[in-house]
């Protein structure tokens, strides 16, 4: 989201959380001017600043001047970089992109210090590939940490979701499928992908 009317009228849709990019090489990357808007969403959306291996005063500077409520955080962040953004008071969001090489193992250090996890497509370029890594993976997740699904979701897969049976998925993380362009959502296909499901 970077758009005022945009911003707008995906807030009047009443989604759990929107996302705003405070990543520069994001095509998706939110102004400073756009980002005043955020204290605007109102107080049932959370607001989530999505970050990729940002400096971490920079993220708690964002987290506070914006009113941020959860962060996704998409490089490397460590361990300790994401307890102490746990410590601001906020929702902390580790993504991770899957693969056939992944090891859940790694996440093991990690579930004590975020509110969830969030699978994505492995990519070399932090998510926002619009591209869906197969699902079958997550039979390789053994923790009780609920976690978020994306990674290149789009209506077509409303039927699949529907099907998965793992009480520990959260909620539906949408992006580029449901622009008109980078940063801008289309909201005739948002309210459709929303009105498909019986349980999101």
């Amino acid at each position: 989201m970077k758009h005022a009317s945009n911003i707008a009228a995906v807030a009047a849709l009443k989604p759990a959380y929107m996302g705003f990019i405070f990543y520069p090489k994001s095509p998706r990357f939110i102004t400073e001017v756009s980002a005043e808007l955020i204290k605007y969403i109102p107080n049932g959306i959370k607001a989530t600043g999505v970050f990729v291996n940002e400096d971490i005063e920079v993220v708690k500077g964002h987290i506070f001047k914006h009113r941020l409520k959860a962060v996704q955080l998409h490089g490397n962040e460590s361990v300790a970089y994401c307890e102490a953004i746990k410590l601001t008071g906020i929702e902390v969001i580790k993504a991770f992109g899957l693969a056939e090489s992944f090891d859940f193992a790694q996440l093991v250090a990690y579930q004590n210090v975020v509110d969830y996890f969030l699978f994505d497509t492995q990519t070399a370029g932090h998510g926002g590939s619009g591209r869906v890594f197969d699902w079958n993976l997550l039979q390789h997740y053994t923790l009780d940490k609920p976690y978020f699904l994306s990674g290149g979701i789009d209506l077509q897969h409303t039927q699949s979701l529907e099907e998965i049976n793992d009480p520990r998925l959260y909620t539906l993380d949408i992006n580029s499928k449901f622009e008109v362009e980078p940063g801008l959502k289309d909201i005739d296909k948002i309210k459709k992908f929303i009105n498909s499901f019986d349980k999101f």
